[in-house]
């Protein structure tokens, strides 16, 4: 399929944005916090939670990328990633007290998960979220990427599927301690992780769970496509 151009997204995305009435950004009503920057709950990492960061990302490397943008669709990029978001998942890849299996399971990361103790967890995660992100490419053709758009900015209201927009916000940078960076995010990546959403396959988030059941194979796929293809603010160019 053909490549698309970021300036060629860009404006695809402006004109989705003023195309749409403000009553159909969403086939529900966002949550209360969608509409307000969350800071994250961590003041800024010091120099040797940083180095130490660094050093356990060694062990992640050879997946993830020393840096955090990881080079094969396979495994996401973590680099620009909320701190608070990556310590989440890295806490639900192991078994808490009490359960009888992990909140999210991956036979690599489960093991990863439970090797590390919960200062390296904080300083990985402190680590990669101040790495420099390396955004991905959409290669949707119009039609999938205009299904993708319309999707983002609007969610599906004959499917009760909310916008993408209202959570992870215009250009998919989401929220710290609320809801992850998905903009610029391996397609490939985000398409499988909503099938296992769907599917019951992974099951720490009963709200993508809720959404991603309610959205068909072509949905998904172009909906992740276009996530791939968006910048935050900062990204775009000057």
């Amino acid at each position: 399929m053909p490549n698309t151009s970021v300036t060629a997204r860009l404006a695809l995305s402006l004109a989705g944005l003023l195309s749409l009435p403000a009553a159909s950004w969403a086939a529900g009503t966002p949550p209360a916090a969608a509409s307000s920057v969350m800071e994250s709950s961590f003041p800024v990492p010091s120099t040797a939670q940083l180095q130490a960061g660094a050093k356990v990302a060694q062990t992640c490397a050879a997946c993830h990328g020393l840096d955090g943008n990881a080079t094969s669709a396979e495994f996401p990029k973590l680099a620009g990633q909320h701190a608070d978001y990556i310590i989440k998942q890295l806490h639900d890849y192991r078994i808490a007290k009490g359960a009888k299996k992990p909140a999210r399971v991956n036979a690599i990361m489960n093991g990863m998960a439970a090797a590390l103790t919960d200062d390296q967890i904080r300083d990985v995660a402190l680590y990669y979220s101040r790495q420099t992100f390396k955004p991905g490419v959409a290669f949707a053709d119009k039609k999938d990427l205009k299904l993708g758009a319309s999707i983002w900015m609007a969610g599906i209201p004959d499917r009760a599927v909310p916008a993408c927009v209202s959570c992870h916000g215009p250009g998919g940078a989401g929220m710290p301690s609320r809801y992850p960076r998905i903009g610029g995010q391996w397609q490939g990546y985000l398409e499988a992780e909503l099938q296992m959403f769907r599917n019951d396959r992974r099951t720490n988030s009963p709200e993508m769970h809720d959404i991603a059941s309610r959205m068909t194979d072509k949905q998904i796929a172009a909906v992740a496509d276009y996530a791939a293809g968006l910048r935050a603010p900062s990204e775009l160019p000057r």
